[in-house]
């Protein structure tokens, strides 16, 4: 009997780990959030049509995939993700000139870059405020 259970445990705790496999990384749910909100922001910054947007939006979003993937791949060689990057850039630049006119078409990398700096900045103030209050203690006077 102790042995049925042992194997029926086993098989058990082998099908949650198949199943935690299915679900995406924690920071790739915020990702996801962020490159909508990433996504947003550069329509606006380039005063985009209601048509021009939702034709951009997927063509964006698998920029931003190929992106992430060029970095994983060549974290390790930076020159060469350096020229991975570009490459993409350029390819991706004669994509967003079918739906965007050529002057806005450049500007898309330049608003991007706007975009994660104004994100850099506000994680370095919130790391900044957790610093100063942390020190503090938060317990509730009685």
């Amino acid at each position: 009997m102790k042995k049925y259970l042992i194997i029926l445990s086993l098989f058990i705790l082998a099908g949650f780990t198949g199943f935690a496999q299915d679900d995406p990384e924690p920071d790739e749910k915020g990702a996801g959030k962020l490159q909508e909100k990433m996504n947003e922001y550069i329509q606006k910054r380039l005063n985009m049509s209601k048509a021009e947007a939702e034709r951009f939006r997927p063509v964006f979003l698998r920029y931003l995939l190929e992106l992430r993937k060029t970095h994983r791949e060549n974290k390790a060689d930076r020159p060469v993700m350096q020229l991975k990057i570009a490459e993409l850039r350029v390819r991706f630049r004669d994509e967003f000139r079918q739906i965007l006119d050529e002057k806005r078409a450049n500007r898309v990398f330049d608003a991007q870059r706007d975009f994660e700096d104004k994100v850099r900045l506000e994680l370095k103030q919130r790391m900044q405020e957790r610093r100063q209050g942390g020190g503090r203690n938060k317990a509730m006077p009685l």
